[in-house]
Formats: structure tokens, sequence, C-alpha cells
């Protein structure tokens, strides 16, 4: 499963930072780093739609506050 989270800066305004260490702490929490590969990216070039994140090439918006559903309904029903 391939996780490309947008660090431009829209979405470094929206919280990426905090997505990804957020994300970061999930994939450790859940033991699933060698079924994860996260990373990042610059633009994805849908800034107005707040954090972009990609899940195996889907587009998502993820903000820092809805990490956990993004995470429980997306990521680990695909693990």
């Amino acid at each position: 499963m391939k996780i490309v989270v947008c660090i431009g800066s829209a979405c470094h305004l929206k919280g990426s930072r905090q997505v990804i260490e957020q994300l970061e702490l999930l994939i450790e929490r859940h033991n699933i780093a060698d079924k994860v590969d996260l990373t990042g990216t610059f633009c994805h070039g849908d800034c107005k739609k707040g954090v972009c994140v990609t899940l195996d090439g889907k587009l998502h918006s993820v903000l820092p506050d809805n990490v956990g559903e993004f995470f429980d309904t997306m990521i680990m029903q695909g693990v």
C-alpha cells in the first residue's frame, strides 16, 4: 500500500506535517510498517482540497483532525 502526502506550501499550511506525524505513529502502533510505504511529494495539483493524500493513486483530502478516521476506514481496511 502506497501513501503519498503533499508537503507543498498550501498543504503545509493546512497541516501536512501533523498528518504525516500522526500517520507515522498509527502505522507504528498497528505494526504495519512492512505493508505501508509512506512518502511525501510537493504537489498533487488540487491545493484547495486541503492536505492532499493519495492512497494507491486515489486522491483524498485529510486534515490533522480526521487522520484517525482516514487511517481506520481507508488504510486498516486495505491492509
